[in-house]
């Protein structure tokens, strides 16, 4: 019986100027353990005159966890970070009660042909974090938890697993780990996983119980304990997982909490630009995205 209980088709998605591929939030699937919302970006080829440009932008509820394998995004928040992420590094900010911020493309490679390629990432806070001050943390490459073992290469990007932990400060108990392979290799790693887990396939293929899979899916575990499978050679995977909230976390728009009136009220405080409830962002204060006036009165 194939440990599989779901495989979500990867989908298009346009955040402004890119086009992204969504992986979650999907109807029959809304998270995986802490994990509520998942992007997949690029790999996409950016003339010298196009840039990645998200203006600020208002979150609450989570925390966001940008992890990227080619190119790089300067961060500006309203917590007054300014920095540039660049491949194998992290970006993890959380928003609490309110945070603004932007993405962009760096000042030195606007004018020239660049790559980008990673993910975008939210996780949902526990509920006795989700009114918190928010705050940020970048962490270099060079302390991501990488190791290998018969051939195989790990990383763990964010959270617990194999008895290591990442310095991205987490909320809750989760994983996000990277598995690459030059060789076919059997992979078995049930042990050293918990609560709910997906596999996104990046390169190669992917077999369990008679069946392969490909790029472009992310495959839910019925049973994270039983979590085995082969990979083929030059195979890249990706898991996601954890343990999930015993309260539901609504999403809005830009906005998760388990409170839907905090969500309301994060509604009409971005669309009367309430900079108390979210300040502007320093070196970028000139632009912002609206609230779409089509869900200003729609309720979560």
């Amino acid at each position: 019986m194939s440990n599989i209980g779901l495989i979500i088709e990867e989908k298009s998605a346009d955040i402004g100027n890119f086009l992204v591929g969504r992986l979650l939030p999907f109807r029959e699937k809304r998270a995986v353990g802490p994990f509520v919302f998942i992007d997949h970006m690029g790999p996409a080829e950016l003339k010298d005159y196009q840039n990645l440009d998200v203006p600020p932008h208002p979150h609450i509820g989570l925390s966001t966890l940008t992890y990227l394998l080619e190119g790089s995004i300067f961060h500006r928040d309203s917590v007054g970070s300014a920095i540039e992420i660049q491949p194998g590094a992290v970006n993890w900010m959380t928003a609490g009660k309110g945070v603004v911020h932007s993405e962009r493309t760096p000042e030195y490679l606007r004018h020239s042909d660049k790559r980008l390629h990673g993910f975008q990432i939210w996780v949902g806070l526990p509920k006795h974090l989700e009114q918190s001050e928010p705050t940020f943390h970048h962490i270099e490459a060079d302390e991501i938890p990488a190791w290998e073992e018969d051939g195989i290469q790990y990383k763990l990007i964010a959270g617990e697993a194999f008895g290591r932990k990442s310095p991205v400060p987490v909320h809750s108990k989760l994983f996000f780990i990277e598995i690459k392979t030059k060789d076919a290799k059997k992979i078995s790693i049930g042990k050293d996983l918990y609560g709910e887990a997906a596999m996104y396939v990046l390169d190669g293929t992917v077999s369990t119980d008679g069946n392969s899979y490909g790029s472009k899916q992310l495959m839910i575990a019925k049973d994270t304990k039983l979590c085995e499978f082969d990979m083929s050679e030059n195979g890249t995977v990706y898991l996601f997982g954890g343990e999930p909230f015993d309260e539901e976390r609504f999403i809005f728009w830009n906005f998760v909490n388990s409170d839907r009136e905090l969500i309301e009220q994060a509604k009409v405080n971005w669309n009367d630009q309430n900079h108390e409830a979210f300040p502007l962002v320093p070196g970028d204060e000139e632009d912002y995205v609206p609230l779409p006036k089509a869900i200003l009165n729609r309720k979560p």
